[in-house]
């Protein structure tokens, strides 16, 4: 499994959530508390919205995120309003670079912690519900990548929740087809650069560790002391697969079977369910 973190909000600086908190995703590579693994050393991968171009730009590399130094370099001079990051621990497909975390289609960027169960019976089947038009931007192995391709495939563009909840649909039932009992675990995080999605379910009902951080105003209220909290705006949200620190009232677990959107104005919280595609 991985670990991933989304951050959307006043532009900062990457090394800002990549390095300086206590327990940041570069730790988590290490000494993931919350994951399968304690060990997240697959590659690694980061993706970036500018406040002046649409597309994503993106760094990804085989390697272990602890100790490379063009991502240590990046860190330092990159200021996003959006960004997404990812630490790999494979569950199986090659550690190439065209399987690292994020991947990128047009203004979109998809990440994902989980698996299909089975993914080896069912590759083939679920491949070629891709949409032809779509279907040679698929670069690597992973089935997280037929997940986004397939969610594209399900109206991304138009109403990203149906489309996740398609996806969902799509893998439950092939999987069951072929005798897998729970076929899809998943926390994943998509964005058009403009608002951010992010998902926990599982066919078990038992998904893996994802959290979002409290209102702005509410953590000043409770830690007056923090500068970091003073620099940044009212809407600045972060989600990550765990807390990147211990900061009481920071840090709240999103439920399981649901979805939410940061967004410009008030984020929501919904029940997701699976839905025929």
């Amino acid at each position: 499994m991985c670990r991933w973190l989304a951050y959307r909000g006043t532009p900062v600086l990457l090394d800002a959530l990549l390095y300086r908190p206590a327990h940041s995703l570069i730790d988590q590579s290490l000494h993931s508390r919350l994951g399968v693994e304690t060990t997240n050393g697959d590659g690694f991968g980061v993706g970036w919205y500018s406040e002046h171009d649409d597309t994503p730009a993106l760094m990804r590399d085989v390697g272990p995120a602890w100790n490379n130094r063009n991502l240590r370099e990046l860190a330092d001079h990159v200021r996003s309003p959006l960004f997404f990051a990812h630490i790999r621990a494979s569950t199986g497909t090659a550690v190439q670079q065209s399987n690292c975390h994020p991947f990128r289609h047009g203004r979109w960027m998809f990440m994902h912690n989980g698996a299909i169960a089975g993914f080896h019976l069912m590759r083939r089947e679920l491949t070629l519900l891709v949409d032809p038009e779509l279907y040679d931007g698929i670069e690597g192995t992973t089935d997280s990548e037929v997940m986004f391709y397939l969610a594209l495939t399900f109206g991304l563009d138009q109403d990203p929740p149906a489309a996740v909840a398609r996806m969902a649909g799509v893998v439950e039932r092939v999987g069951r087809e072929h005798g897998v009992e729970f076929p899809l675990q998943m926390t994943l995080a998509l964005t058009d650069g403009e608002r951010l999605w992010a998902f926990r379910y599982s066919s078990a009902h038992a998904s893996r560790s994802l959290f979002y951080s409290s209102q702005v105003e509410a953590l000043r209220r409770l830690h007056p002391d923090v500068a970091f909290l003073r620099d940044i705006s009212e809407e600045t949200r972060l989600v990550v697969s765990e807390p990147l620190g211990d900061l009481p009232g920071a840090w709240n677990e999103v439920p399981e079977n649901s979805y939410g959107v940061v967004q410009p104005g008030a984020d929501e919280l919904h029940r997701f369910v699976p839905a025929a595609a």
